[in-house]
């Protein structure tokens, strides 16, 4: 089930010649037949068996394109689909260069074994020109030093160049000083609704009472299971929340304590990660945990705390939402709202609570906006008297007032309505929404043009 979703390079490796990287004394362990022996591996299997995704990367642009999101969410994936889309057209299968840099004997690689990359492949088609290669470079950003090896390849010899990575700060500090103005890039996310639907075969007419039904359990399902893509396959609910322990586990350990080298103990970060997690929705008091921590007698600085958010959002774990406020200083020093890349991931690490089907809407509200934000765009929440969860800024514009909530009833709907006017008198805006699990209509409520419907209308 894992291949049909997954481009899981890490399960390929298994039965390669395992000499594959220098060792301490600098000695060549047999670098050209091994990664002659990879590229011949992935060639035989192309086509890749893939489910199709939204995203969609560019086949000649000739810039470098980067791809980054969370671990798991299926970038591999989409350069595989990229692949697919080649062969389609005609590429010849010896034109496709594919490294997976995931696998753990890959970690020690050096800059010069790029090089050896590179020769391997000459040696296997000396007549084939690397300007006529698309190369793909999955999970590049854990060798040191490839940026550069990259640019000088995108320089010299290829135009058609494609890397992923599961940190942001690949498309910012780490590529900043060397790929400045070069990549086209792209964020790829766990499966949206729409994509869930397709991966579980679903096809339900909304607008019918019999397709309503259908699409109100298949959503439910997805606030259960979310988007990662072998969850969604995956039959046991046993093993799906095992599998999401463990990329919760690997995110932890592997992209947060080691790669951020974090002296304190990996069970306080834990803690402090599922602190935040069960704030969703609401901002988030960095300094309320630092007393919490304080009191328990775990020394922990508010800096250090400060720091892990920050790092949590490099690698895409969390999704920072700013206070919508005129003022910049106001804007930056108030508390923040940290949305989770994947529902279905902090289902598996915290008990469950009462209010979680509204909190789980809220965050794939918020998915769905990000989704569609352009560079000068952004997304903020309004607090002062009253509360509207999301203001959509186009560009300087405030376009768009959002409220979240699962029903709309005689109990909250003067609250949401009433969040939304006090947003329009601070921004200006006319324009809200009230997303809601199944309801639709719309009204006019003080100048404002109101429009309630559900979710799966927004994609």
């Amino acid at each position: 089930r894992r291949k049909v979703c997954i481009f899981a390079t890490e399960c390929r490796y298994l039965h390669i010649n395992n000499k594959i990287i220098s060792n301490k004394e600098g000695t060549q362990m047999e670098l050209h037949s091994t990664f002659q022996s990879i590229i011949s591996l992935h060639q035989e299997e192309l086509p890749f068996a893939l489910q199709e995704r939204s995203t969609q990367l560019p086949l000649d642009g000739n810039r470098i394109v980067t791809v980054t999101g969370i671990r798991r969410c299926g970038k591999s994936s989409l350069l595989g689909l990229t692949i697919n889309r080649l062969l389609q057209q005609g590429t010849p299968k010896e034109r496709i260069l594919y490294v997976g840099f995931d696998d753990e004997r890959f970690l020690s690689m050096s800059p010069e074994n790029f090089d050896e990359l590179l020769q391997a492949y000459r040696e296997m088609y000396p007549d084939t020109s690397l300007k006529d290669v698309y190369m793909f470079f999955d999970e590049i950003q854990l060798i040191e030093g490839w940026e550069l090896f990259v640019l000088r390849v995108y320089k010299n010899y290829c135009k058609h160049i494609y890397v992923t990575g599961s940190t942001a700060k690949m498309l910012s500090e780490e590529m900043a000083s060397a790929l400045r103005g070069w990549p086209d890039e792209y964020r790829e996310y766990p499966l949206s609704f729409k994509e869930y639907l397709a991966f579980k075969s679903i096809k339900a007419n909304p607008f019918s009472e019999a397709g309503k039904a259908k699409m109100a359990v298949s959503f439910r399902g997805y606030c259960e299971e979310g988007g990662f893509p072998e969850v969604v396959l995956e039959k046991s609910k046993m093993e799906k929340v095992k599998i999401l322990q463990s990329y919760f586990n690997t995110m932890l350990f592997r992209d947060m304590v080691e790669h951020y080298h974090i002296g304190a103990s990996p069970s306080v970060v834990r803690y402090f990660l599922k602190r935040v997690m069960n704030k969703l929705t609401k901002p988030t008091s960095v300094n309320n945990i630092y007393n919490d921590l304080k009191s328990q007698g775990l020394k922990v600085s508010k800096d250090s705390l400060y720091l892990w958010l920050d790092y949590a959002c490099n690698i895409f774990m969390f999704r920072k939402v700013e206070k919508y406020d005129k003022s910049m200083v106001k804007q930056r020093s108030a508390p923040a709202k940290y949305y989770v890349a994947d529902i279905a991931l902090r289902n598996a690490v915290l008990l469950p609570e009462s209010e979680d089907a509204g909190k789980a809407l809220e965050n794939i509200v918020y998915l769905n906006l990000e989704r569609t934000l352009g560079e000068e765009d952004g997304i903020f929440y309004f607090y002062e008297s009253k509360e509207c969860d999301f203001v959509v800024k186009k560009g300087e514009r405030v376009a768009e007032l959002i409220q979240v909530c699962w029903t709309l009833n005689d109990d909250n709907v003067e609250r949401e309505i009433g969040g939304l006017i006090a947003a329009s008198s601070v921004t200006g805006c006319k324009q809200g929404k009230i997303i809601t699990f199944s309801q639709r209509e719309t009204f006019e409520r003080d100048g404002i043009r109101i429009e309630v419907m559900p979710i799966w209308e927004m994609e």
